[in-house]
C-alpha cells in the first residue's frame, strides 16, 4: 500500500492537547477510503495535517514518492491535492460559475497585461476556463444554477460548489470533509454515484470525512476509524461495522 499518499505517525500536539496521535494512512492511487470517528475524534484535524492547512508535531506526510510534510498548503495543491472544508468555503457574493472559474484562474496565472489588453491569447484562455468550469458544474448537476449567487444556493448544492471548486486545481488526490452533509437522502444517493464515477473518469483517488454511516459504507473500499486521536480501527466496511471497538466508540459500551 502507499502509492500515491501515505502519513507516518502524524501527531498534533496543542499545549497539553494531543488532537491526532500517530495516525498513519496509506493510499494507492484510484482509491476512495473514508475516515470516520465520533466528533472530537481528530479527523478535521487529521485533514488539516495532510493537506498543510496545520503543522505536524511530529511524524511526515508523503505525496507522489515526496516527503511534503514542510511545505504549505497552496505548495501541496500544486502537487495535486485539492480539498473540501467542513464549514463551507465560497466567494458567497459571487455566481457559482465564476466560483469555480476563479479557481482556474488562480492556477493559470491569467491576469496582468493581458488581461488589461484583452489579448487574443486571453480572451481564448478566458473562454477555455468558462468551458471548463461549466463542464464541472455539469458533471455535479449545477449547470441550471450557473448564474446564480453562491449564497443563494440551497445548502446541499453549495457543497457540490465546493466540490466543483477542489476539482477545478484538477488534483490527483481529493480530500472531502463531510460532503453530505445538508443533502436530503436522495441527494446523498446522488452524490454516492457522482463522487464515484467522478473517480473514474478524473482518475481520481478520493479520501473522505463522513458522519452518515449508509454513505460511508456504501461508497467506501476501506475505512479508518479515529477516536480521541488515535486509529482504533481499519477494514473493509464489513470488517469495520462488526468490529466492537468501533461500537463502543459510537455508543459508549460494548452492547
Amino acid at each position: 500500500m502507499g502509492g500515491l499518499f501515505s502519513t507516518k505517525a502524524v501527531t498534533k500536539k496543542y499545549g497539553g492537547l494531543t488532537a491526532v496521535s500517530e495516525v498513519s494512512i496509506d493510499l494507492d492511487p484510484g482509491e476512495l477510503v473514508g475516515v470516520i470517528g465520533p466528533n472530537g475524534a481528530g479527523k478535521t484535524t487529521l485533514f488539516n495535517l495532510i493537506t498543510g492547512a496545520d503543522t505536524c508535531t511530529t511524524g511526515t506526510v508523503h505525496f507522489g514518492g515526496e516527503n511534503v510534510t514542510g511545505l504549505r498548503d497552496f505548495e501541496r495543491a500544486r502537487l495535486g491535492m485539492a480539498r473540501t472544508f467542513q464549514n463551507i468555503r465560497l466567494w458567497p457574493l459571487m455566481t457559482a460559475l465564476d466560483n469555480v472559474r476563479t479557481v482556474y484562474q488562480g492556477a493559470r496565472g491569467n491576469g496582468g497585461l493581458g488581461a488589461v489588453l484583452r489579448t487574443p491569447g486571453f480572451r481564448r484562455s478566458e473562454a477555455e476556463i468558462r468551458e471548463r468550469a461549466m463542464t464541472l458544474l455539469e458533471r455535479m448537476g449545477l449547470q441550471e444554477h450557473a448564474e446564480l449567487i453562491a449564497v443563494d444556493l440551497p445548502y446541499g448544492e453549495q457543497r457540490k460548489l465546493e466540490i466543483c471548486r477542489a476539482l477545478a486545481l484538477e488534483p490527483t488526490l481529493l480530500l472531502l470533509d463531510e460532503p453530505a452533509a445538508g443533502m436530503n437522502p436522495t441527494e446523498k444517493s446522488d452524490l454516492m454515484h457522482t463522487v464515484d464515477q467522478l473517480r473514474s473518469e478524473l482518475d481520481l483517488t478520493v479520501l473522505l470525512i463522513e458522519h452518515d454511516m449508509k454513505f460511508v459504507m456504501g461508497i467506501c473500499e476501506r475505512i479508518y476509524v479515529l477516536d480521541h486521536g488515535e486509529e482504533i480501527a481499519r477494514g473493509t466496511p464489513a470488517e469495520i461495522r462488526e468490529n466492537p471497538k468501533v461500537i463502543e466508540a459510537y455508543l459508549g459500551g460494548s452492547d
